[in-house]
């Protein structure tokens, strides 16, 4: 019941901020658009007025609900392959704090796992999982982006992934990204890439950091440490929030063994690379 009731929350949550970026987006306004005389980042009261409006908030809230959970059924139905015990995905609510109206989504694993090559597996299935849907909604959501008319300017400047450019190219669409108001289901695909980013950091217990220390425990230690330092001039010249990541990663960077064999090698290597890629990408 916890995780269905934590479910629900997480939906209600996304789909009112999602209300107030389709509001915007109808407007030819950024979706993130943040100055004074806009709604609130939770914009409750303005659902309560008028409650039909939480309809507007579902193809985001859908959308990025979906990607989320395909990253996380990804890791436990390979945990289920391995007769590793894992608990459904929780959802994490977050209607105030977070301009997405949620902090992600987690499963946690509860008995060992068995070998370096499940390891790798259940690590990498959640990405690959994830980062599929969120490129098919990048190319649905920018393909209907328009761009932003008048004079207004978001407070926040959110940067986009190469996926963004790479797709704005094959759609032959000529306006910056920046000058875009992005459809919700394109904001969705955002914010996917970048949990698929953030989980993808070779580092610590993420999901990059079980793939590095299945290829080889020794350079998971050095690698965790190059990613935590890595981040701190990101966090000091471009986002304050990769400070929070790199205390994570310096709490978390002991990684708990696994048996050797069978190893994570041949076809788990080649596709180590594409979760590289991946990361670049996102």
């Amino acid at each position: 019941w916890l995780y269905g009731l934590f479910l629900i929350l997480t939906l209600f949550s996304t789909t009112v901020v999602g209300a107030r970026m389709e509001f915007y987006f109808q407007n030819h306004q950024p979706v993130f658009w943040l100055s004074d005389d806009s709604l609130s980042i939770f914009p409750i009261d303005w659902i309560a007025r008028h409650p039909a409006n939480l309809l507007l908030g579902l193809p985001f809230s859908l959308t990025l609900m979906f990607i989320l959970f395909a990253h996380e059924m990804g890791h436990y139905l390979y945990a289920r392959h391995y007769r590793v015990y894992a608990t459904p995905p929780l959802f994490v609510p977050c209607p105030y704090l977070s301009l997405f109206g949620t902090l992600g989504a987690f499963i946690r694993i509860k008995s060992p796992i068995p070998s370096r090559a499940a390891l790798f597996d259940i690590g990498i299935a959640g990405p690959i999982a994830g980062f599929i849907p969120a490129c098919v909604a990048l190319l649905y959501g920018l393909s209907l982006s328009r761009p932003i008319v008048g004079p207004a300017e978001p407070a926040l400047q959110l940067g986009f992934p190469l996926a963004f450019s790479l797709a704005a190219r094959f759609l032959n669409i000529t306006w910056p990204l920046s000058a875009l108001s992005l459809h919700p289901i394109a904001a969705a695909a955002w914010v996917g890439m970048f949990a698929t980013a953030l989980n993808l950091m070779p580092g610590g217990q993420l999901d990059g950091g079980h793939i590095v220390f299945s290829i080889s425990p020794r350079l998971h230690r050095w690698i965790s440490l190059l990613t935590v330092f890595a981040l701190i001039p990101l966090g000091k010249y471009l986002w304050m929030g990769w400070f929070v990541w790199a205390v994570l990663l310096t709490m978390t960077g002991r990684h708990p063994r696994v048996p050797r064999y069978p190893e994570a090698s041949g076809r788990r290597r080649a596709l180590a690379v594409c979760a590289a890629l991946m990361l670049v990408l996102a």
